[in-house]
């Protein structure tokens, strides 16, 4: 055990000449060494400091409130007013957008640039979660950076698009169009899909398969197909048919997943907006997505 013994007077530390407080461990003293008058002076300063903060700041817990301060501060006040200054400038923004049509936006690099401004935000808050935060978009989801348009790429028609929605059935006014499961209706036996869908890969120039019969994938296409996507499969967008020939796959291009397309259908369901952003918004995000490089004039 230490022996731990209390001098009755503090005396000097041979060694460092500091005065020591009369305590011993093991023959061990502990020198009296005060704090720098620098540190104590900053502390009282913040001492001082406190009580005014008290005095100009709300501070103090009452028993349903709590002091005010001479300043009458609030974080809370301070917070609503930015908020309320937010809203007051986008209002003033908006009313721009309002008055304004999509051509006069487009044209005039202002409005462009808060209408850009503005759609970006929105898509990432809403579009971003499908068509990625680039809008490059991914498997079963459009790319928006691209020059192809299932519905058109003009601003009228992203407009209508994002207003209205795809096959969205709250809307009577969304976007129909329904390809028809040829397979699973019995319309086209199973042989018969291999051979058209070898068709449409030689109409993209994608690899068909050795010994494939284009000629009589030809006949089927024109008889099953054409109707919609047209005799040149370049698609047609009144319709929602997609254009055959330029290896832009919305659901991939690899022969299993064009042989369900052409088996089961396709009709992916896009959201209708206009119930949930306001007119003004919706002609951001327009602009916005017709900016993004593959917008239509």
């Amino acid at each position: 055990m230490a022996d731990t013994t209390r001098n009755a007077h503090a005396d000097l530390d041979a060694v460092s000449g500091q005065t020591t407080t009369g305590h011993s461990w093991d023959g061990i003293k502990e020198l009296n060494t005060p704090l720098p008058r620098w540190w104590l002076w900053t502390f009282y300063l913040t001492i001082l400091w406190s009580i005014g903060y008290w005095i100009v700041y709300p501070a103090w817990p009452l028993v349903s409130s709590h002091t005010r301060g001479l300043l009458g501060y609030s974080s809370r006040a301070a917070v609503a007013e930015d908020i309320r200054q937010l809203e007051a400038r986008r209002e003033q923004q908006a009313a721009v957008l309002r008055t304004a049509d999509l051509e006069q936006i487009r044209n005039d690099p202002t409005l462009l640039r808060l209408a850009v401004a503005r759609g970006k935000a929105a898509f990432g808050d809403n579009c971003a979660g499908c068509h990625g935060l680039g809008g490059m978009g991914g498997n079963t989801f459009p790319n928006l950076t691209d020059d192809e348009w299932i519905w058109g790429g003009k601003l009228a028609d992203i407009s209508t698009t994002i207003t209205h929605g795809i096959r969205w059935d709250q809307d009577s006014n969304s976007r129909m169009s329904q390809m028809l499961a040829f397979g699973r209706t019995g319309t086209l036996k199973p042989a018969e899909i291999g051979t058209v869908v070898e068709y449409v890969r030689s109409l993209a120039g994608l690899d068909v398969a050795n010994g494939a019969d284009l000629a009589a994938g030809a006949k089927l296409y024109a008889e099953n197909c054409a109707s919609c996507h047209g005799d040149q499969a370049k698609g047609n967008q009144d319709l929602g048919a997609p254009d055959l020939t330029d290896a832009i796959w919305l659901y991939g291009s690899s022969r299993t997943a064009m042989v369900d397309t052409v088996t089961n259908g396709r009709g992916g369901v896009m959201p209708a907006w206009s119930g949930r952003l306001d007119p003004e918004t919706i002609k951001a995000l327009t602009v916005y997505v017709h900016s993004l490089g593959g917008g239509q004039k």
